[in-house]
């Protein structure tokens, strides 16, 4: 049997490739340090839990309507304005089966063939597969290291053409951890408002900044980029909550209309305990999404001057998320590969070490690092690199 030509098209996940053959390894009783994990390691806050349980137990197990239910839109609205002061309708709020389904039923909302969506690289993964997937062309437009992983809006303005229909902006970055400040957004709003381009603001990471750092919204800048801006966040990250499967979309109520109707006909709704779980983890006690925040920032502390010093490592201290991108061709070439993929591959082989490679990101130069682990981990983990490095060194 043939099967849909757009298939061919997708590229494998370096991550899950990755992730695999860590397991595999593990399963041969190989004791590997995973450092792939894009997921917080700690458990969902129990107020949350606590609230699933109870809303099984009063019977609230059946449909909710395609778009979410509406109590939890208006906790979403009220986080809106809290956080970031800026006012949505229930109707510019879609909840979705994760902030990935969001993208996904945007795009497909968003794009005919041909159309063209503007990717700053270093990009997560999914966001030129699920753009091809719609029929569409992924841009990349390189945020070089010099200027801290970050597009430039002359750099924007290059890439448009009368195809182009939208931006990715991912802040704080997956995989780099960079955050643009209000006026770098300011500066590319411009530019988006002048060729009328819609702005996917992916700010899945807001709420875990570190030092002196602020998380800044495109879309709270001025009116008229909230009118141009659809932002992507949900629970997954900021609550420990990547298995529950709650993200949502904010935006323009014509194109969330338009993604709540394709959501009615691909997964009816939302998974109804999930959302009463997502009500009380915005409505509820913050103090554990602020303590894993401190233990992130705690264990980056930590780990970056390590990281660092190891030979031919240099990287980019990140202000958010929860991974370190660093450039290691240089410790590649000194440990004799051409590239950092098989650098990378040899680091889980010899040292059983899982990173994942740059290229899978768009940046075949670097490695991502989570430190969504324990820290003795992470410490030992760094410890087998660099004790690697200088084996291998020629």
């Amino acid at each position: 049997m043939k099967l849909a030509e757009r298939m061919n098209t997708l590229t494998p996940s370096t991550t899950l490739a990755i992730t695999a053959k860590a397991n595999e390894m593990k399963a041969q009783g190989i004791d590997v340090i995973g450092l792939g994990a894009g997921e917080p390691d700690f458990n969902t806050p129990e107020h949350i839990i606590e609230a699933a349980y109870q809303s099984m137990i009063n019977g609230q197990t059946k449909y909710t309507p395609a778009g979410g239910l509406q109590e939890l839109k208006n906790a979403i609205i009220e986080k809106f304005l809290a956080d970031q002061q800026i006012r949505y309708e229930p109707a510019e709020i879609i909840v979705t089966n994760g902030a990935k389904h969001a993208l996904y039923t945007l795009f497909q909302v968003l794009l005919d063939d041909g159309d063209e969506v503007i990717i700053p690289s270093p990009y997560w993964v999914s966001y030129p597969e699920q753009v091809k997937l719609a029929g569409g062309e992924p841009v990349i437009v390189e945020g070089l290291e010099e200027n801290q992983f970050k597009i430039s809006p002359e750099q924007l303005r290059s890439k448009i053409t009368k195809k182009t229909k939208a931006i990715v902006i991912n802040s704080p970055s997956n995989p780099t951890g960079v955050m643009y400040t209000e006026e770098e957004l300011h500066a590319i709003g411009i530019v988006c408002m002048e060729n009328n381009l819609l702005i996917i603001s992916d700010e899945i990471y807001e709420k875990l900044v570190y030092g002196n750092g602020k998380h800044v919204s495109i879309a709270q800048i001025s009116n008229e980029l909230k009118e141009q801006t659809i932002i992507i966040n949900g629970v997954s990250k900021s609550h420990a909550m990547t298995g529950w499967r709650i993200g949502y979309a904010a935006g323009n109520k014509e194109i969330i209309k338009k993604m709540t109707s394709l959501a009615s006909h691909s997964t009816s709704n939302p998974t109804t305990t999930s959302q009463y779980a997502a009500i009380s983890a915005y409505r509820g006690s913050q103090h554990a999404v602020k303590e894993m925040q401190k233990q992130f920032e705690k264990r980056l502390t930590i780990i970056y001057d390590k990281l660092i010093a190891i030979p031919g490592f240099t990287c980019i201290k990140p202000e958010g998320a929860f991974y370190l991108f660093p450039n290691v061709i240089e410790a590649a070439k000194n440990c004799g590969y051409s590239n950092v993929d098989d650098f990378a591959k040899a680091l889980l082989e010899e040292a059983h070490v899982a990173v994942v490679p740059g290229s899978g990101f768009g940046s075949p130069d670097n490695i991502r690092l989570s430190y969504a682990t324990s820290l003795n981990l992470l410490e030992e983990a760094i410890r087998r690199i660099n004790h690697y490095v200088l084996k291998h060194m020629k």
